[in-house]
């Protein structure tokens, strides 16, 4: 039995350790053909939890799901380092100082690291240096000095401290390296820190708790596995579209129509985003642009003439 041709979501997987984020594509991919997959934001292979993938035309949206929040379960180990800031390097264990620093210094300084920061990439990255990435370059045992990146850090909170461990929650932008807060923590305490554990429990809507293992998955039920495409922009203001609109969106012309506010309660103004949608918002049809004329304009278009 082969999967439907037009498959149209994305697969909320639950990735478990010591897989990469291209094993558990590459296993899709191997289920869907001939379908597209990619997937929306990667996780290193200790880290657990959600990893998005998007199947078929659901591809062209991987932008916006990486424009969602992401929370993070981590666990730090502080009072020692390692050359990827986290427990698979080469860790040097620092001396435990005369005073460990209580649970109100490590509020102080992981309050420091909330907002908009310049937060330095791990040398082991995958950040682009010369054409290169980064990991490449220090597994030839060249030191970098990578930029610094602005990154979104909303919230920090400790779940749990008992010298050296340190678990945290953090919810987080895009880009965003918890190995670099393990890092700049144990800096800024001058005993240093590294991350020994990660799980990504929630991308936007998308949580664990509604994850599917890799493993239950087969060409009989990864269709019936998929979040619709329309989930994926729940935040957008919406047109549901009539037969006779979804005629004209398929000749590329404008329409008119109400437009239903997002999840995040506005309505749109000109150069606005919104999604087209039929059968009371549940099939995304397209994404289209709030025109001057107070008219819309289909501009990414997923389902094709001949599938009206």
């Amino acid at each position: 039995m082969k999967p439907s041709s037009t498959l149209f979501g994305v697969l909320n997987l639950n990735k478990p350790g010591g897989m990469t984020s291209r094993d558990l594509v590459n296993r899709v991919q191997r289920l869907v053909r001939p379908a597209k997959v990619g997937h929306a934001g990667t996780l290193d292979p200790l880290a657990t939890g959600v990893l998005l993938v998007c199947v078929g035309p659901a591809t062209r949206l991987v932008s916006m799901l990486q424009e969602g929040a992401k929370t993070y379960v981590a666990e730090f180990l502080l009072g020692q380092s390692s050359d990827t800031d986290d427990n698979t390097g080469k860790i040097q264990f620092h001396e435990t100082p005369d005073r460990v620093p209580d649970r109100d210094e490590v509020a102080r300084q992981l309050y420091s690291m909330q907002g908009l920061i310049s937060q330095i990439p791990p040398s082991f990255s995958a950040v682009h240096v010369n054409g290169r990435r980064a990991y490449s370059l220090a597994r030839e045992g060249q030191e970098l000095s990578l930029e610094a990146k602005e990154v979104s850090i909303q919230s920090i909170e400790i779940l749990n401290y008992e010298w050296p461990r340190l678990e945290l929650e953090v919810v987080c932008g895009s880009g965003t390296y918890i190995r670099s807060i393990a890092r700049d923590l144990g800096q800024m305490l001058g005993c240093g820190g590294l991350m020994s554990r990660l799980e990504r429990t929630r991308i936007g809507v998308f949580s664990l708790a509604d994850s599917v293992s890799i493993e239950e998955l087969s060409v009989e039920n990864i269709e019936s596995s998929l979040t619709p495409a329309a989930r994926i922009v729940s935040h957008l203001p919406k047109l549901d579209c009539t037969a006779e609109q979804v005629a004209a969106m398929l000749c590329g012309k404008q329409l008119t129509g109400m437009v239903e506010p997002g999840a995040r309660g506005y309505t749109p103004h000109i150069g606005d985003v919104v999604a087209l949608t039929r059968h009371n918002f549940a099939e995304l049809l397209a994404l289209a642009e709030v025109m001057p004329n107070e008219k819309i304009q289909p501009r990414t278009v997923f389902v094709k003439a001949d599938n009206p």
